[in-house]
């Protein structure tokens, strides 16, 4: 029998019921930092030496004692002699004595007795003689010893999401391999009698699976491990043996069999393996989302029409898999534009309006539930609260980017 929604609830109490049933992964492993971009750490890392390891200079130029420098200008120069030549890579085991100096290139240990390194473009050689045109201070363009780093100081803590600076900052410690929390597994499980999986060929009345995919992009992009299921047939038996199947992983997403026809008994499946949180939230599209916890796992079942899925799937989904994976909540890119028409929307659900920008203006493209293009034409969507109806054409909205 059709079974149609008791109640809904609002977004916003939706996405905390979700939050509250979601624990970080705890399981760790250890990987070279050549894989580690993207990942959460699970330790803290101490320094173990200082970065850098000496005083090196952070110019071209001449190593120098500063003093020999002080009342140099363009009209009286300082005469230096030039004692030795460090290039990349070299280190002088000359010492600089007064009215001496030594050629030192980017990142050379400082010789023994500069203080300062004098800048290439204010000097001039003359065979083995050096005038410096402008005085320099102590350490002027030298960077200190443990300057960037002190060895024992603490650099990056248990939670961090490392990023290209990060891993070059472990990279500069010495560190080959670090331990991090392994990446999820979300077991997504496409249903429905009408949908074939790739390759196959169409019957009369079926179409091809889309969600497994869009949903497999953002579980991927959102620092989890996408485990694709075949599409599992409209019985119980079937939806029964997927969800047993997929609770060795640490989420499931179904996708379809979450409203209310005769043939979306996912409801009845959760019931009896565990308990629904909601089922049913003020949203267009989307709103048949439903959420539970079975056997201590977190599991979706998110309306099977392309749009629906893939607009769920980024309001639930990805905040929920990014925490899955201990990753911090991630920073929407918003632009303001124009809408270019009236928009009406639907008192009472927050809606999901997929725009395209184009010469300054949002153009709503949304179609309709089942067409996937409602969300390949949109370069983002704008989010109307529920108790808002109506958008007149060039107000200024907040376009949230995809």
């Amino acid at each position: 029998m059709m079974r149609p929604f008791r109640s809904l609830i609002s977004l916003e109490e939706a996405l905390e019921i979700v939050k509250g049933a979601i624990n970080p992964i705890a399981r760790t492993e250890d990987i070279l930092i050549s894989d580690a971009n993207g990942r959460v750490l699970a330790e803290d890392v101490i320094a173990n030496m200082d970065v850098p390891p000496f005083d090196r200079a952070a110019m071209d130029g001449y190593a120098v004692r500063a003093e020999d420098t002080y009342g140099a200008n363009q009209f009286n120069p300082m005469t230096l002699k030039l004692i030795d030549v460090v290039r990349a890579g070299e280190i002088s085991k000359k010492k600089v004595g007064a009215n001496e100096c030594i050629q030192i290139a980017t990142g050379c240990k400082m010789p023994p007795g500069a203080d300062a390194v004098a800048m290439v473009e204010h000097s001039e050689q003359c065979e083995s003689k050096i005038k410096l045109f402008k005085p320099v201070h102590p350490e002027e363009s030298v960077s200190g010893k443990g300057e960037d780093i002190s060895a024992g100081s603490p650099v990056l803590g248990v939670g961090e999401c490392l990023n290209p600076s990060r891993v070059g900052t472990l990279a500069a410690l010495g560190i080959q391999k670090v331990r991090v929390y392994e990446r999820p597994e979300v077991a997504i499980v496409p249903t429905g009698s009408e949908v074939a999986n790739l390759g196959c060929e169409l019957k009369n009345g079926q179409v091809y699976d889309i969600n497994s995919y869009t949903l497999s992009a953002i579980v991927r992009e959102s620092g989890c491990i996408p485990v694709k299921f075949d599409v599992a047939p409209d019985n119980y038996e079937d939806v029964r043996n997927a969800m047993v199947n997929a609770l060795k992983y640490d989420m499931v997403v179904f996708s379809g069999g979450s409203s209310v026809g005769e043939s979306d008994i996912l409801c009845d499946v959760i019931q009896e393996l565990g308990g629904i949180l909601f089922h049913g939230v003020q949203i267009k599209p989307g709103k048949p989302i439903l959420f539970g916890v079975v056997r201590d796992k977190p599991v979706f079942g998110i309306p099977g029409y392309p749009t629906s899925c893939l607009s769920n799937g980024y309001r639930f989904l990805l905040p929920a898999v990014r925490q899955l994976a201990g990753l911090p909540k991630r920073k929407d890119i918003v632009v303001r534009s124009k809408l270019a028409q009236r928009v009406v929307s639907t008192l009472g659900r927050s809606q999901f309006l997929t725009v395209r920008l184009e010469d300054g203006f949002a153009h709503p493209v949304f179609k309709e539930s089942g067409a996937i293009t409602s969300m390949a034409d949109a370069d983002g969507y704008v989010d109307i609260p529920a108790n808002v109806d109506l958008l007149e054409k060039g107000e200024e909205v907040d376009v949230i980017l995809l």
